[in-house]
């Protein structure tokens, strides 16, 4: 794996994952996307030629819709996506309010949101679009193709806060190729 289109080719070849985006196209919020460990997981698996996926903590869907941005609507999204897919851990997110709960300026779209995520390589996104699969990565690829992890320039301004979300993921127990940033 070597390019962004192999990102879509690894995860339209896996049947669960493509239920799930299924499912988030079909009863999810309009134009959302599962992002974070559902596309870093798969990638990372295949880098270290493992035959078995990585368990989900959680499924991260994010949206943005700025007319809507309580966090009940969220819940609700989450109830329907149970319905419709049951046993998921689902984690629904309107991007348009993430912000707030951040300490960030207002995000413009679902792609500004991911330039704050904690990491470069966890900042991706897919979605279906009618059946073509989309990969959303306003930072690249090219981190989580090549196994690093490191800060985006937000968490560059809070290594204290990388630093403690890199401890409690333990990814290297895991997935021992990766090269984290220490910070």
């Amino acid at each position: 794996m070597s390019a962004p289109s192999d990102i879509l080719t690894l995860i339209a070849a896996q049947p669960e994952r493509m239920r799930l985006l299924r499912g988030v196209r079909d009863d999810g919020p309009a134009d959302a996307w599962i992002g974070a460990g559902f596309v870093r997981n798969a990638v990372w698996d295949a880098l270290h030629g493992y035959a078995e996926s990585t368990p989900l903590a959680d499924v991260d869907v994010l949206y943005f819709a700025a007319d809507r941005l309580e966090a009940e609507a969220d819940s609700d999204w989450e109830r329907r996506l149970l319905e419709a897919c049951p046993g998921v851990p689902w984690s629904v997110r309107n991007q348009a309010r993430m912000h707030l709960r951040n300490g960030d300026a207002p995000y413009r779209d679902c792609a500004d949101a991911l330039r704050h995520w904690a990491e470069t390589c966890t900042a991706v996104a897919v979605r279906l679009r009618g059946d073509r699969l989309e990969l959303l990565a306003p930072l690249g690829g090219d981190d989580l193709l090549d196994l690093r992890v490191r800060p985006t320039e937000r968490f560059r301004a809070k290594p204290d806060l990388y630093r403690q979300r890199i401890a409690a993921k333990n990814w290297l127990a895991r997935w021992p190729k990766l090269q984290i940033d220490p910070l």
